[in-house]
């Protein structure tokens, strides 16, 4: 299962059915989980942890040291877990010690050709991450998110749940679950509902998320009185309840 040509620290952990191309190179501190598949010519750099069924393409660059001239050689992680989707010239950074010390990525996500996951990135599961997609440094990425080809995501933002942006998405605030943002600097352009519909979400329930996205977008309210708005509505329904919790705890201000 593993070409001669593919170079395997003796530090490495790799599970007996793990495949690994010619001209690989896996250092150590790598520890690899059942049946998943590595293409020829990647690298990847420990303390790295992959779960298992991952499948990660020629040319990806996984677990490399951070992009952070603070860095200076401490031991700190990236964490993937299983069924995902690596694909070409991907480049995912470990995290650093001026925060949790890991990037992690959670389970059954898609990414994309050329796309960056900068250090201390988190992201979730079954999201999809188009070609060129960047993320900077401390993104936090939520489940079933869309990142559009070539998204531009600035340190330390937030994307919500379900949320969509348009290609070329230039974003530097927090985007809240279930909306579609889209141009740079990026502005919100209505709910993700095809999006919403395709994953089982009931016609009330779309309909209360209209509400409350009138509420956040279409009332002229600051932040905070549509925070309080919302209160009364998140009783009604436990997705807007998900959208009070994300609002509540934003730090940079949200693309409105």
């Amino acid at each position: 299962m593993i070409d001669p040509r593919a170079v395997i620290d003796p530090g490495a952990e790799l599970a007996a059915d793990v495949t690994v191309g010619p001209f690989s190179v896996i250092g150590a501190g790598v520890s690899i989980g059942a049946r998943t598949r590595i293409g020829p010519h990647a690298v990847i750099n420990g303390p790295t942890r992959i779960g298992e069924d991952n499948h990660i393409f020629q040319f990806a660059s996984v677990g490399e040291a951070p992009q952070d001239k603070k860095y200076a050689g401490e031991p700190t992680r990236l964490e993937i877990g299983d069924r995902n989707t690596i694909r070409e010239f991907v480049t995912i950074n470990r995290g650093t010690v001026q925060d949790e010390g890991v990037t992690r990525i959670g389970d059954d996500n898609w990414i994309m050709a050329y796309v960056h996951i900068a250090h201390d990135c988190q992201l979730g599961n079954q999201t999809i991450l188009a070609n060129n997609a960047s993320l900077a440094g401390h993104v936090k990425i939520e489940d079933h998110v869309i990142l559009g080809g070539f998204t531009l995501i600035h340190q330390f933002c937030s994307v919500g749940v379900h949320a969509l942006t348009a290609f070329g998405s230039g974003i530097s605030m927090d985007v809240p679950p279930y909306v579609t943002v889209g141009g740079s600097p990026a502005r919100a352009h209505g709910l993700n509902m095809e999006g919403l519909r395709r994953r089982g979400f009931s016609e009330d329930t779309r309909r209360t998320l209209k509400q409350a996205y009138k509420i956040l977008y279409r009332e002229n309210l600051s932040l905070q009185d549509a925070i309080e708005r919302l209160k009364a509505l998140a009783g009604e329904c436990t997705e807007v309840e998900v959208l009070l919790d994300f609002l509540e705890r934003q730090t940079r201000g949200i693309v409105r």
